[in-house]
């Protein structure tokens, strides 16, 4: 399948059986592809992009649905630090326009400073929710996670970095 074709699946919910696309439908189509930065790839089917490609190509499908709330699992996967960032700033935007954006994270570092609400699971449960500073605490990832973590600020915005396995998780098979 083109990148293109799976892209414009995104538009069904929007399509009556059998109608092709409109001017709308190709008009989200574009813009979709636009923001997850895969407009060079449109020609190429599935099998010729890469794994961080084909999360972009995904991404752009649920861009194109242009629902109300976007849920991500794991926009980031597979992505290099500078796809990471501008996924992550995308869907920060789209947030600051009035729509909803739930997004399931392993990186608390883009965690920390791109979202605006934690829920943080552990142990097949919500261990804290909240806002990053009260979720993100020492003891909180460390129970969570198993791991002790570095802080600091860059321009104001705080972050953390994984660093090492924490007291109580050392010698713990994950």
């Amino acid at each position: 399948m083109r990148v293109e074709t799976l892209v414009a699946l995104g538009r069904l919910p929007h399509r009556r059986p059998f109608q092709g696309l409109d001017a709308a439908d190709r008009h989200a189509i574009e813009r979709a592809m636009t923001a997850a930065d895969i407009g060079s790839l449109r020609a190429r089917t599935m099998g010729q992009v890469s794994g961080g490609e084909r999360m972009r190509v995904l991404l752009a499908r649920a861009l194109a649905v242009d629902a109300r709330v976007l849920l991500a699992d794991e926009p980031i996967a597979a992505l290099d630090p500078l796809h990471q960032l501008q996924v992550m700033e995308l869907l920060r935007t789209i947030a600051s326009e009035g729509r909803g954006v739930i997004v399931v994270l392993h990186d608390l570092a883009l965690a920390t400073r791109f979202c605006d609400r934690l829920i943080l699971l552990a142990r097949g449960g919500i261990l804290v929710e909240g806002a990053p500073a009260r979720v993100l605490t020492d003891a909180h990832v460390a129970e969570a996670y198993g791991v002790e973590v570095v802080r600091g600020e860059r321009d104001g915005v705080p972050f953390l970095l994984p660093w090492k396995p924490s007291a109580t998780s050392e010698g713990e098979v994950p």
